[in-house]
């Protein structure tokens, strides 16, 4: 199992504004900085990290949503934090029935992603 993991950005405040910004509906926040790096992550464990300096080639990062309605304030905080668009929320039933995910790419062009595996669950 990962514990965590670290990327490189290329504007370090522009990316921990818009990770702050994105990663909120998730439960993520911003736990602890040390100077040009930030870990994100819930209840004070930071599982993501940022840090200033040439970034990398671009990955796909995908976050795990407990709903779909997680999934849709990702997305649309995202979008608001200055993302693209990369995928909107929806079911993706060619990965499996109830892969519900929407996507973005970062200030870096990372491909950024949140995901609910479970069945939908009217409220």
């Amino acid at each position: 199992m990962i514990d965590h993991i670290s990327l490189k950005v290329a504007d370090y405040a522009r990316s921990k504004a818009f990770y702050t910004t994105a990663l909120a509906p998730l439960g993520y926040r911003p736990v602890m900085e040390f100077g040009d790096g930030c870990g994100f992550g819930p209840e004070g464990k930071p599982m993501f990290w940022i840090h200033a300096g040439e970034a990398t080639t671009p990955i796909h990062l995908a976050f795990g949503s407990p709903d779909r309605k997680t999934v849709d304030a990702f997305h649309g905080a995202a979008i608001e934090a200055g993302a693209r668009d990369n995928g909107a929320p929806g079911l993706r039933p060619h990965y499996h029935p109830n892969y519900y995910g929407a996507f973005v790419f970062d200030p870096d062009g990372h491909n950024i992603e949140a995901v609910c595996h479970r069945p939908h669950r009217p409220e």
